[in-house]
């Protein structure tokens, strides 16, 4: 019986080195995730309260109305359906800027790094 080889594969076909990242673009991605978390953490604190805050306290919001129904009624039947769905909305339209404004920093810092280069040649 042969003993057993142990390589590591990473020392065969080592990983490729990340490209360098920018002072620029590396505070562009921590604000960028802060600011995902942070939307993420609020609109789950919205789904939270419309799922389960809004029936706990639903016989003290008999008497509101909306649309013409007692608040806790339509909360079951539609409104909380439509809560969810504004939330999916508003989640797609901020984190499509977000994703632009991300895009434009690296465009820039790609920019800058190709006029860099070009200068030391």
């Amino acid at each position: 019986m042969a003993a057993p080889h142990h390589t590591s594969r990473h020392t065969i076909n080592p990983l490729p080195e990340p490209p360098p990242v920018t002072e620029a673009m590396a505070r562009a991605h921590a604000r960028y995730w802060r600011f995902n978390i942070a939307l993420i953490a609020t609109l789950m604190v919205i789904g939270f309260v419309v799922s389960f805050v809004v029936p706990l306290i639903a016989r003290s919001l008999v008497q509101a109305r909306f649309a013409g129904f007692s608040l806790p009624f339509y909360m079951g039947a539609q409104g909380a359906i439509l809560v969810y769905l504004v939330l999916i909305a508003v989640y797609i339209v901020l984190m499509q800027r977000a994703d632009a404004q991300l895009q434009r920093v690296l465009e820039a810092s790609a920019q800058n790094d190709f006029s860099e280069r070009a200068a030391d040649r």
